[in-house]
C-alpha cells in the first residue's frame, strides 16, 4: 500500500480541524465576542482558549507535516513550477500555506510578548481565513483547471 492516500487522509482531517476552528473564530465568534459582557466574555476565553490551544497546534504539527510528505510524491511538478498548471497552482497553495505558518508563528510571539492586541488578533485572523478559503480552491483547482 503506497503511503500517499494516509497522508492525504490525515491533510484533510487536520486541514478540517484548523479551517474549522479559524472559520468559527472568524465568522462567528469574534463578531459575537464585542457583544457580550465582560464577564460573559471572561467565562467564554477561560473555557474555549484552553481548548483551542490544546488541540489546534497538534492539527497544525499534522496538517504541515502530512503536506510536506504530500509536496515529496508530487516533487517532480514542483521542480519545474511553471511547467504545468498543476505544479504552478501547487506551488502557490505552499506559499500560501507557508505564509499562513509566519502569520501563527507571529502571533506566537507577540502572545508571549503580551503584545498582541484584540485588534491585531483580529487582522491576523481575517488574514489567515482568507489565505485558507485561497488553499482551500486551490486544492481543488489543481486537479480540475487546466491550461
Amino acid at each position: 500500500m503506497t503511503l500517499y492516500p494516509v497522508l492525504l487522509i490525515l491533510h484533510l482531517l487536520a486541514a478540517f480541524l484548523f479551517v474549522g476552528t479559524v472559520t468559527f473564530e472568524v465568522l462567528f465568534l469574534e463578531p459575537v465576542h464585542r457583544r457580550l459582557p465582560p464577564d460573559v466574555r471572561k467565562a467564554l476565553g477561560s473555557q474555549l482558549g484552553p481548548r483551542v490551544r490544546s488541540v489546534v497546534p497538534w492539527s497544525v504539527v499534522v496538517l504541515y507535516l502530512a503536506g510536506l510528505g504530500l509536496a515529496w510524491q508530487h516533487r517532480g511538478a514542483l521542480s519545474s513550477p511553471l511547467a504545468s498548471s498543476f505544479g504552478l497552482l501547487l506551488s502557490i497553495k505552499i506559499a500560501l500555506a507557508v505564509s499562513v505558518l509566519i502569520h501563527v508563528a507571529i502571533a506566537l510571539v507577540l502572545a508571549k510578548q503580551r503584545k498582541l492586541t484584540g485588534a491585531l488578533q483580529g487582522r491576523l485572523h481575517l488574514s489567515v481565513f482568507c489565505h485558507m478559503l485561497a488553499i482551500v480552491v486551490l486544492a481543488k483547482a489543481m486537479f480540475y483547471v487546466t491550461w
